[in-house]
């Protein structure tokens, strides 16, 4: 019985990965409004009471490519966070010697402030590499960002289950400035903000359980927003004949960006 369950969930599987390759074909030929499950099934060659039992409506469908969607968003932005992570020390090093028959007390500063600057550039690496990634996704799947940051669907509503996955690169620019600002490397804005944006900002960082000031938290709202903004206007053509040199000006936004929230790369070393 075991191994004819594990035949019948391997197959079910199957036709649910076809039946959604299917509907992704629909999505980049009419858009989402468009889909049909009636035409999914004609495509694959089933009968529409079979298809039903894989996806009751075409609200389940679109609520399982949205995930999907926003799933493999956040995977790509967690992978360009993770590759730009600090790496593990070799066995036997330390971060600093002694010189031979002198004073240790400036080199280890010196060995202190290096490896701030090695964090604070880290962090801002590790930011700009999960924006290049979201953006490098959405230019690879410009049908399956479009349905998740797009014109709404006409009679669609996103269920609560989409909202996990649709907080992975949030949290993922979050977890960066956390870091940051728990290492001391953070340079918090001095601006004052409205009560009522202070009073949005601590009520995220409850929600989340993220300790962050009000101020960074706000501002990682706006920058979150405006890395999407940046992106819809790409891929929507509001940058032709106005943006062509695209990837560079992509770097130097969201370069700005870091520097809103308060990752600053440090200035150029000097000797002692």
């Amino acid at each position: 019985m075991t191994a004819i369950r594990g035949a019948r969930e391997r197959a079910r599987s199957e036709i649910t990965e076809a039946i959604k390759d299917e509907a992704r074909k629909q999505l980049a030929a009419e858009g989402a409004a468009k889909l049909s499950l009636r035409a999914v099934a004609r495509e694959l060659g089933m009968a529409s009471s079979a298809l039903y039992r894989y996806f009751p409506s075409r609200d389940d469908l679109l609520t399982a490519l949205i995930v999907d969607a926003y799933t493999a968003l956040g995977v790509a932005a967690e992978r360009a966070r993770d590759a730009n992570a600090e790496p593990p020390a070799a066995p036997g090093t330390t971060t600093s010697r002694r010189p031979e028959g002198g004073s240790t007390g400036r080199s280890e500063k010196a060995g202190r402030g290096e490896a701030r600057a090695r964090a604070a550039e880290r962090a801002l690496a590790q930011w700009c590499a999960i924006c290049t990634a979201v953006r490098d996704w959405a230019l690879a799947h410009p049908h399956e960002y479009a349905l998740i940051y797009g014109s709404p669907v006409p009679g669609y509503h996103a269920p609560h289950i989409t909202t996990e996955s649709a907080a992975r690169v949030g949290l993922a620019l979050i977890g960066v400035v956390r870091d940051a600002h728990a290492a001391g490397l953070l340079k918090e804005p001095a601006e004052p903000l409205p009560d009522a944006v202070v009073a949005d900002a601590l009520a995220l960082g409850a929600e989340l359980d993220v300790e962050l000031p009000p101020a960074v938290l706000a501002r990682l709202i706006g920058a979150w927003a405006q890395l999407f903004g940046l992106l819809s206007f790409e891929l929507f053509g509001q940058f032709n004949r106005v943006v062509e040199a695209r990837s560079a000006f992509f770097e130097q936004a969201v370069s700005q960006l870091a520097g809103s929230v308060g990752l600053v790369a440090p200035g150029p070393r000097t000797s002692t």
